[in-house]
């Protein structure tokens, strides 16, 4: 059964049990500017999991494209990757266990064909926080499952959330198939890595709420949430143990064989595969209006390639040397081709983007080379200072000054990778203490014009949301003295005429000279007057809520005026879009009549 096959039978299956089929989402999530991109079919479905009511009802099925690199050095086996498919189905407060287990199961036995006696399943075993999840266990039994095919493990392996500290989450049971089909025993069972299951199914039951002080509650609202890796799926429906040789691969694989004249066999599958994994990923973030860069999307998008790009070029030299990458010319483009050419029916805006997909890789090769060629000297002459081995530190240094990857370096001396490791550790967490202190503090420039201009996004967010709905979502914005930049949530381009209509809005309520008036509160309280807010935990317990008179009101770290008279006026001077769904804004302050 290929990919597309299993796609179509899985819609289909949940649909005629009464699911409503969900749109495929961009990669950059919509209503979560705290997560940099869609890691799970359930993320899009945060707020209705919380209890809001879906207009498409309580039951929802869809295949959503995902991007996680939390797992990103574990590519290059044979089943890790970044950019996957995910199958899904939901329950939002309607059926529950009973229901999702029992049509897991006839979802696989019966329109997957898999054997019965091949399949072992995983529930929660319950700790002193909550109990032993019999309840599933016993619906696996009635199954035909027999209790040495159902395996009990901690909350590590079976118990879902919640995303931060508090919020819904519960236990979860899990799907594996037997690979080899050998006699059931001992010695080797799911979890462990032996490479004998394949996890091919997760239920979630989101039965529980933990509270601030470390309870469980039993929500009011029970929700069923699934998840079907295609990647995985697809390689044990068609009996094979390596994911890069099903039909999701074979194509890209066969094109970096033509490219570094080797075969995929030996050392040389995993380059291969990190280079069609990472292309992949790529080549969807850019379609979704991702562009390379040193911080959030940009700067993962940066990473793929980049990484890419060094194993390509691994492949082509044995050994390679840091030079050689001087000299080296982008050959990457027959296989990002072929990416575009097999998905392009299922995602039309990768033919649309593919000409802009092409060019940004290909760009970022150039930067890369720019910033190898800068730092060839420092890594020359570290060479020579060095012992044996590069200190860690230094190779560091050499990956943050000049963006060459510890690889790269390793290709000219051994590295101490506990070292490298330990310094990226702690620039990571001065990273994630600055972007904390930004959310905290607001902007780190209070200029006058600064101030005026990011008042004026609270003034720009509303009237937006008056002209065009109140789907319109920030999703991102970068001020600085000259100018504004405003990301939002919007499916087409803007007319003439509403962008007419936000400007005089704007510019009404500067004229008004509405007070701007700010009050410290709680996040639960602020989010229950109707405050808008897009930033999640970022927020500390205490936040400010800045209120434009009664047209506007947001959560914000500042830095605003004291009245919108002192604005004076403002421009709108571009409007474009910046991935699927989302547009952008650029506007300035001018002199009022």
């Amino acid at each position: 059964m290929t990919a597309k096959e299993l796609k179509k039978k899985y819609i289909d299956f949940f649909v005629k049990k009464g699911h409503k089929k969900l749109p495929n989402v961009s990669l950059i999530p919509e209503n979560d500017p705290t997560a940099l991109f869609i890691s799970a079919g359930m993320h899009p479905l945060v707020p209705y999991l919380l209890g809001e009511t879906h207009p498409l009802g309580k039951r929802l099925v869809s295949n959503q494209k995902c991007l996680r690199t939390v797992d990103i050095d574990k590519v290059g086996n044979s089943t890790h990757h970044t950019f996957f498919e995910m199958l899904g189905n939901w329950s939002l407060g309607d059926y529950w266990k009973k229901e999702a287990i029992e049509w897991s199961w006839e979802f696989l036995t019966k329109k997957l064909n898999l054997d019965p006696k091949r399949i072992s399943v995983s529930v929660f075993a319950g700790d002193k926080d909550t109990p032993r999840d019999e309840e599933s266990a016993k619906i696996w039994r009635s199954l035909g499952i027999s209790s040495e095919r159902i395996y009990f493990f901690p909350k590590e392996n079976n118990w879902w959330g919640p995303v931060g500290e508090t919020g819904p989450c519960g236990p979860d049971t899990e799907m594996f198939y037997d690979v080899t089909g050998k006699p059931h025993g001992l010695g080797c069972q799911p979890e462990d890595g032996c490479g004998r299951f394949f996890e091919i199914w997760n239920d979630v039951f989101m039965e529980y709420d933990k509270t601030s002080q470390g309870k469980f509650n039993l929500l009011k609202q029970k929700n069923v949430d699934t998840g079907m890796g295609v990647e995985r799926t697809v390689v044990v429906l068609q009996g094979k143990d390596d994911n890069y040789q099903t039909e999701l691969f074979t194509t890209l694989i066969n094109q970096i064989e033509k490219i570094s004249d080797k075969k995929y066999r030996g050392e040389n599958k995993k380059s291969m595969r990190i280079i069609a994994d990472h292309l992949r990923a790529a080549t969807f973030a850019i379609a979704d209006g991702v562009t390379p860069s040193n911080i959030e999307q940009g700067y993962v998008l940066r990473r793929l390639i980049r990484r890419a790009i060094v194993h390509e070029h691994s492949l082509e030299r044995d050994p390679p040397m840091l030079v050689d990458f001087l000299e080296a010319e982008y050959k990457l483009k027959p296989v990002v081709n072929s990416i575009v050419a097999f998905y392009q029916n299922e995602y039309p805006h990768l033919k649309k983007m593919s000409a802009n997909i092409d060019q940004e890789i290909s760009e970022e090769w150039k930067r890369f080379g720019v910033g190898l060629r800068r730092g060839y000297p420092a890594l020359v002459e570290m060479k020579k200072k060095s012992g044996k081995v590069i200190n860690g530190k230094d190779a560091f240094h050499l990956f943050e000054t000049y963006g060459i990857p510890l690889e790269v370096t390793e290709q000219m001396k051994p590295v101490d990778r506990r070292g490298f490791e330990e310094a990226f550790k702690r620039h990571r967490e001065i990273s994630r203490a600055g972007m904390e202190k930004k959310f905290a503090g607001g902007l780190a420039d209070h200029s006058e014009e600064v101030t005026k201009l990011h008042t004026t996004t609270h003034l720009l967010h509303q009237a937006l949301r008056d002209v065009l709905g109140t789907h319109v979502r920030q999703v991102g914005s970068n001020i600085t003295p000259e100018r504004l930049r405003f990301d939002f949530t919007h499916p087409e381009k803007l007319t003439e005429v509403e962008i007419k209509q936000i400007e005089s809005i704007i510019n009404k309520k500067i004229k008004a000279n509405l007070s701007v008036k700010m009050e410290m509160m709680i996040l639960a309280e602020a989010r229950k007057k109707g405050a808008l807010a897009f930033f999640g935990e970022r927020y500390g317990q205490k936040i400010k809520v800045y209120s434009i008179d009664d047209y506007s009101q947001e959560i914000c770290g500042g830095p605003h005026v004291s009245s919108t008279g002192k604005i004076g006026g403002v421009k709108i001077v571009k409007e474009q879009a910046i991935g699927a769904g989302r547009r952008r804004i650029y506007a300035k302050l001018v002199t009022s009549d």
